[in-house]
């Protein structure tokens, strides 16, 4: 029946129910997430409980140790003064001594059970020549502080993770790479650096000075001496525009090569891990470099806020991720749309940290070349839910061959796959986390890719062979530079012996 024909109260009725039944709708669509959103809020408590005095750990909080710990000061005349004394002693005594940065490796690279544990957070000072562009630094400061030094002069560094909670020297040692496309790895922009060998003698390393030393320290996790005083080149602050490009994952390559043009500064992928679309769909994000003044442009500390909320929310949950990559497809997930260079990298990764003391996460890179990028992800749709494994996040970063570090992973253009699962601190979770990461590693292998090493030591050591077949000479000359062994950690336990 026509409504009008209906008696006037049922048409009272209809006009009231129907706005009733949509409002209960809305509000349905509105509250499941905020609810979803309040609980994980409510949930996300720090409950880590510190270490005790004399323990040391690394990021994956899977490597409790108890160590001497050292702390180098600043002043460069007893820093050395301490450091040689330290190298005599260890010899005498035949202790190990372990380098240490902000701690950011997983597998123990930076530690050796009843070792002596370098802290060279301290020995920090920093001074930049804005004339030739080149900042002198020394190795324990964190990029925390180097990047508000040198926006106040407007520079910023040139090539770096994509997170400032880590140290110089940290960088160096597993010569890292992050959103700068087209570019190598770190090591391409270190112009030299002082190097305190076993012996105690200091040597200069550079592309035309102690050249081999210079090639294996890059990318050698602290196996060769302890680095003191580095020159790096940095380029000029740059303020950017950010677009946007909702793509199947099948399309990155194409896409990215059309999307990242000479006036792109920085560019970053992330691939979705909502079961809807698991590693089926991506996001790239570029920056365009826009005009700005002479003066300093502003740089403020980034908070966590809603975006924080989001990620936890995502931690075993189908439904928390298949929102959050809803909402990342509208904003993008980064830092925003008009933003400096030196505000994108002034993000600690602790913004988005696992509070819970049972729990922890785990990165793993898998570096892919071009061409086979998506034969990869083909393998990682199966891998990854066989395993029952609870993937966070994928980025992309695109990474130019590496022409400076002897332990190099980019020897060709490669696509780096960052990728971050969630785990209990059980030993259960640890053998399901290393046949996952074995089968990985198998499947980068297999299309030709390798896998970085700073992260859980699971590769077998034929996979770290077969990814670094330079690694036999890279131990061999390990022995030339130190006969003693003074300088060790469970990567070199693993593989280099």
């Amino acid at each position: 029946m026509p409504q009008h024909n209906l008696p006037i109260r049922h048409r009272l009725k209809a006009v009231v129910l129907i706005p009733l039944a949509a409002m209960a709708i809305a509000l349905a669509v509105v509250s499941r997430p905020a609810l979803h959103l309040a609980l994980t809020a409510w949930n996300d408590q720090d409950q880590i409980t510190p270490l005790p005095t004399g323990m040391v750990d690394d990021a994956s909080r899977l490597n409790p140790t108890r160590m001497q710990i050292v702390q180098v000061p600043n002043h460069p005349v007893k820093a050395k003064a301490l450091l040689r004394n330290l190298l005599q002693q260890a010899k005498i005594r035949g202790q190990k001594v372990a380098i240490a940065g902000a701690r950011h490796t997983m597998g123990g690279q930076t530690i050796y059970a009843k070792g002596i544990s370098l802290d060279m957070t301290g020995f920090n000072r920093m001074q930049l020549n804005p004339t030739t562009g080149i900042l002198t630094v020394q190795s324990g400061a964190k990029w925390s502080k180097v990047i508000p030094y040198l926006n106040q002069q407007g520079y910023s560094v040139a090539v770096m993770q994509s997170n400032n909670d880590f140290s110089v020297g940290g960088t160096m040692n597993a010569n890292a790479h992050g959103w700068q496309p087209d570019r190598p790895p770190f090591a391409s922009t270190v112009e030299s650096f002082e190097l305190m060998l076993a012996d105690g003698r200091i040597v200069q390393c550079s592309r035309q000075t102690n050249r081999e030393l210079f090639s294996l320290v890059l990318g050698g996790y602290g196996l060769f001496g302890i680095i003191l005083e580095v020159k790096l080149r940095v380029v000029p602050n740059q303020l950017y525009s950010a677009e946007r490009t909702v793509i199947p994952s099948r399309d990155y390559v194409e896409t990215y090569r059309r999307a990242v043009t000479k006036d792109v500064g920085m560019a970053y992928g992330r691939l979705s891990i909502a079961p809807d679309r698991f590693l089926q769909e991506a996001i790239l994000t570029t920056y365009h470099r826009q005009t700005i003044g002479d003066r300093p442009l502003p740089l403020t500390e980034s908070q966590p806020g809603i975006a924080r909320t989001v990620f936890r929310g995502s931690v075993g949950n189908d439904y928390g991720k298949n929102l959050r990559w809803q909402l990342e497809k509208l904003n993008g997930g980064e830092v925003g749309t008009h933003v400096t260079r030196n505000q994108i990298l002034n993000r600690p990764s602790s913004l988005f940290e696992n509070y819970k003391q049972a729990e922890t996460e785990i990165l793993h890179e898998y570096f892919i070349p071009p061409e086979s990028l998506e034969l990869f992800l083909e393998q990682c749709r199966v891998i990854i839910p066989k395993h029952q494994a609870d993937l966070l996040s994928v980025t992309v970063r695109n990474v130019y061959p590496d022409q400076d570090s002897f332990l190099r992973y980019a020897d060709q253009e490669m696509f780096g796959l960052v990728m971050l699962f969630h785990q209990q601190r059980t030993a259960a979770d640890e053998v399901k986390m290393q046949v996952l990461t074995q089968a990985l590693i198998e499947a980068a292998l297999a299309v030709g890719g390798r896998y970085y090493l700073p992260y859980r030591l699971h590769a077998t050591p034929s996979q770290f062979d077969r990814a670094y077949p330079q690694a036999t000479k890279f131990f061999q000359l390990k022995q030339k530079y130190d006969s003693n062994l003074i300088f060790d950690n469970y990567f070199y336990t693993k593989y280099g012996r």
